[in-house]
């Protein structure tokens, strides 16, 4: 998604609790101003060793089955070398930089080129040119809500080529999968590179933009408001049918582990590109900046750590027992209606100012004031029915379930596949904790008594 600012004029905040305009602009908004010394060491830290992470993890399954101690074990040992590894490793080839750049080029022309239709013949679904919220700078940025109009004839393409055309092998992605990882953090690096370079040099808004005085927390966290969202959540499903294909080529079958992976992930993606509307209100487009956690992180990050399940069935096609696939598929199942329903009952609270059923009842709120920089005093609601009732984040805890859920389908065979639920978990349970120092301090007591009102976090009577 990108963004086009538009001017708006200065307003208030409503009842309803939704920011708007000057008193925004004028308070804190997003990330930092200043860095403290944790958070500048974890922002070298992810810059120098993400990729590494995301290379290990890869190069785990290519040369060692998935074995994530294998490697390591071998080195200690004297077994191999770094560069033994490193020559095992296929590197960038001009045929995956060929399907790379046809795959970027694909995307960005289904988002410049092709309005959305989908909102015109989908009954309940928001497409089109959509409002996102109000910015510091008091502009309203328009959004293309084309995401899920560009994941359905994408995949359009792949299945007629897959059954009709043959242009190319449906394992195309796996056969080309480590040349393919060189392509997407140049892609990575580039689009971050231009985002902190634009920030400093050409801002679409000066006042949008966020300086910390640290060159490497600005180059992570960026500086200016952007886009998130393609080409990493289409290509997701796109992997995953690939990886499917390959375990057929090899096997002569497609396992119902991998069957889950597929469908359970597909679920989610499908979500993302329903709501994307909605989208345009999270913490990630509201108060994030666009840089490398962001650009990088959407290029190679997501399509490369998060598909880890489907490689993992490729080289272990696990066959679960019937009994168990059934739990797993409840289990995310489960975990969807959580999030989604926790998700929607927020969004009609908001927009109806509290005047709808949750529940089956009038819903109860947490009345708040806050007064922003210019000395305003704004009012609010926190809502303390239905699911947010149970916990204050329990749209995090039906996330957690949904990938508890796709690593589940995998067996126990080894941990690798484990990885997405413990990096959900740290990923979770940070932004909870930076949700709420944003809310403490915005709402002073008023917070104190929507704690007390709801104790917990994620997990009602643990955290």
């Amino acid at each position: 998604m990108a963004a086009k600012s538009q001017p708006s004029a200065p307003k208030t905040k409503s009842a309803n609790g939704l920011t708007n305009g000057k008193a925004a602009a004028q308070g804190q908004w997003g990330r930092a101003w200043e860095v403290d010394w944790f958070s500048l060491a974890s922002v070298i830290f992810l810059l120098l060793f993400a990729p590494f992470i995301v290379y290990y993890f890869i190069m785990a399954c290519d040369q060692y089955s998935c074995s994530l101690t294998a490697p390591v074990v071998d080195l200690a040992t004297g077994q191999a070398r770094l560069a033994d590894i490193w020559a095992r490793t296929p590197p960038v080839t001009t045929k995956a930089a060929q399907i790379y750049a046809a795959w970027v080029t694909l995307q960005v022309l289904l988002y410049m080129l092709l309005p959305d239709f989908c909102h015109k013949f989908l009954p309940g679904y928001v497409g089109g040119v959509q409002e996102g919220a109000v910015t510091p700078a008091g502009a309203v940025n328009k959004y293309e809500i084309n995401g899920l109009q560009a994941w359905l004839l994408t995949h359009l393409l792949w299945f007629a080529n897959a059954h009709l055309l043959s242009w190319f092998s449906p394992t195309i992605i796996f056969d080309n999968w480590i040349p393919l990882l060189w392509c997407a953090n140049i892609l990575g690096y580039t689009v971050s590179t231009f985002a902190m370079v634009k920030g400093y040099l050409f801002p679409t808004d000066a006042r949008e933009c966020k300086f910390t005085g640290n060159f490497f927390y600005n180059y992570m966290m960026g500086v200016e408001l952007f886009f998130n969202g393609r080409p990493g959540i289409v290509a997701w499903t796109l992997i995953n049918l690939s990886f499917a294909a390959k375990q057929q080529e090899l096997y002569g079958h497609v396992t119902n582990s991998m069957v889950l992976v597929n469908v359970l992930q597909a679920i989610y993606v499908l979500d993302f590109f329903w709501n994307e509307t909605w989208y345009l209100k999270t913490i990630d487009i509201c108060h994030d900046h666009f840089g490398w956690y962001l650009g990088w992180g959407d290029c190679v990050w997501l399509p490369y750590l998060y598909t880890l399940q489907g490689l993992y069935l490729v080289y272990h096609p696990v066959q679960l027992p019937t009994s168990y696939a059934l739990g797993v598929l409840l289990l995310g199942l489960l975990g969807y209606y959580i999030f989604r329903v926790t998700n929607h009952q927020k969004d009609l609270f908001r927009r109806t100012d509290g005047r709808c059923l949750i529940w089956g009842r009038k819903p109860k709120a947490i009345e708040c004031s806050y007064t922003s920089a210019d000395g305003q005093k704004h009012h609010s609601k926190l809502l303390v029915s239905g699911f947010w009732g149970v916990a204050r984040h329990f749209n995090y805890t039906g996330d957690l379930m949904g990938s508890l859920a796709y690593c589940l389908a995998c067996g126990g065979g080894h941990l690798l596949p484990y990885f997405y639920i413990i990096f959900m978990a740290i990923l979770l349970t940070h932004r909870c904790l930076r949700d709420e120092h944003r809310c403490a301090n915005k709402y002073g007591r008023d917070w104190e008594r929507y704690t007390a009102a709801v104790p917990y976090r994620l997990l009602p009577g643990i955290f």
